[in-house]
C-alpha cells in the first residue's frame, strides 16, 4: 500500500507497505479522506513539540471497513470516522471521562503513525459509524469538534462577547460553535482573505485585522469592555500571551493552541480581572457527536471550508504548497 512518510522536517517520502494485520479487537480500514490540519503542517516545518521523526501524519480520517470483529457494530463495507485520540481507559484523565486529555494518550499522525495511508488497523472503539454524512463531511469532523470542546469548556452563555483570535481552521471551529450558542463573535487575524472568509461564509459580527490600531478596534467592539471570552488558536507564543489583555473582568481565557514554549503574564492584570483560564486539548465523543448533529442539519459551511484537494500520490510534491498564503488554503484534504 502507498504511503507518505514526513521522514524529517520539510522532507516527505512516498513508500510501499505491506496492509496491516488486524488485531483481535481490531478493525481493518480502507482510508478514504484525510484533512490537513494545521498539526500536520507544524510536523512539516518541524515545529510539533510532541512528536518524533520519522513520521506518517494524518489524524482527520474517514474510511471504509474492510473487515471487523465477530459480533462487532461495525461491518465491512460500512462508512466510518476515527477518534484519533487513543486513550488507555484507566488512568485518572479517562477514569473522569476526561479522554481527550488522557496521560498515555497516543494520537494518531503525532505519537504513532496516521493516515497517510491506504489502510490502517484501529482498535474498534475509537471506529464510528458516519450515519448521515458524506466521506469529505466525516474527515473534517476532528477539527471541528476541536473547536466545540473548547466552546463547550468556556460554558460560554448566550449573549456573550468572544473573541477568537487566529482564523485558521481550529479558530474558525470555535467561531462556529460560539455562534450556535448565540455569541457575538469577533475575530483578529493578520489574513485580510481569512477576515473575508470568517465575515461571509461564517456570519462573525466583527473581523479585525493585525496592527497599530487593533486593540483600539477591539475595544471599540465591546463598549471598552473587551470579552467575556477569548479564545487563542493562533500557535504563536507571543499572541498568546498579548491575547490576556483582551479579557474583560470577569473573564475567561481558552488556550486552543499548542506550542513548545513557557507562556507568562501579569498576574496583577490576572488577578485584577479574576480571569479564568483554560487549556483546551483535543476533544472527546461528546464533542464528536456535537458536530455530526450540526453537520447533518447543515450548520456547517463545510463545502466552502474545504478549498483545496490532492491525492495521497500527490502529497510528497503538492503539500509544501499548503503553506504558502497566496494559496488561501482553509482546510485541504486528501483523497486515498
Amino acid at each position: 500500500m502507498l504511503t507518505v512518510v514526513c521522514e524529517t522536517p520539510n522532507k516527505l517520502i512516498a513508500q510501499n507497505r505491506d496492509i496491516p494485520t488486524r488485531g483481535p479487537d481490531q478493525v481493518l480500514l480502507r482510508v478514504k479522506r484525510v484533512g490537513v490540519c494545521g498539526t500536520d503542517l507544524h510536523i512539516f516545518t518541524g515545529n510539533q513539540p510532541y512528536l518524533q521523526y520519522p513520521r506518517v501524519m494524518g489524524h482527520e480520517l474517514s474510511g471504509i471497513v474492510e473487515k471487523a470483529p465477530s459480533g462487532s457494530h461495525l461491518a465491512a463495507g460500512d462508512t466510518v470516522y476515527v477518534m484519533p485520540y487513543i486513550s488507555c481507559g484507566t488512568c485518572i484523565a479517562c477514569r473522569q471521562g476526561k479522554t481527550n486529555c488522557c496521560v498515555n494518550i497516543q494520537v494518531l499522525g503525532v505519537h504513532r503513525d496516521g493516515a497517510f495511508t491506504e489502510y490502517l488497523s484501529l482498535p474498534q472503539s475509537f471506529v464510528h459509524k458516519a450515519e448521515g454524512v458524506t466521506l469529505d463531511q466525516a474527515a473534517m469532523v476532528e477539527f471541528l469538534a476541536i473547536g466545540a470542546h473548547a466552546v463547550r469548556r468556556s460554558n460560554l452563555l448566550q449573549g456573550q462577547r468572544v473573541l477568537v483570535v487566529g482564523a485558521g481552521p481550529i479558530g474558525m471551529a470555535a467561531m462556529i460553535f460560539a455562534k450556535m450558542r448565540g455569541a457575538t463573535v469577533t475575530t483578529l487575524d493578520g489574513r485580510l482573505d481569512r477576515l473575508s472568509f470568517c465575515t461571509t461564509h461564517l456570519g462573525v459580527n466583527a473581523a479585525v485585522q493585525l496592527g497599530p490600531d487593533d486593540e483600539k478596534q477591539l475595544s471599540q467592539c465591546t463598549d471598552n469592555e473587551f470579552f467575556d471570552v477569548v479564545f487563542d488558536a493562533t500557535g504563536n507564543p507571543k499572541a498568546m500571551e498579548r491575547g490576556f489583555k483582551f479579557v474583560a473582568h470577569g473573564g475567561t481565557y481558552v488556550l486552543i493552541s499548542v506550542v513548545g514554549a513557557s507562556i507568562t503574564f501579569s498576574d496583577p492584570e490576572f488577578h485584577k480581572r479574576e480571569t479564568t483560564l483554560m487549556g483546551s486539548r483535543n476533544a472527546t465523543t461528546e464533542d464528536f457527536e456535537t458536530v455530526l448533529n450540526a453537520l447533518r442539519a447543515g450548520l456547517i459551511p463545510d463545502k466552502a471550508l474545504n478549498t483545496h484537494r490532492m491525492t495521497l500520490a500527490e502529497v510528497p510534491e503538492n503539500f509544501p504548497k499548503l503553506l504558502d498564503p497566496s494559496q488561501g488554503v482553509i482546510k485541504a484534504i486528501v483523497e486515498c
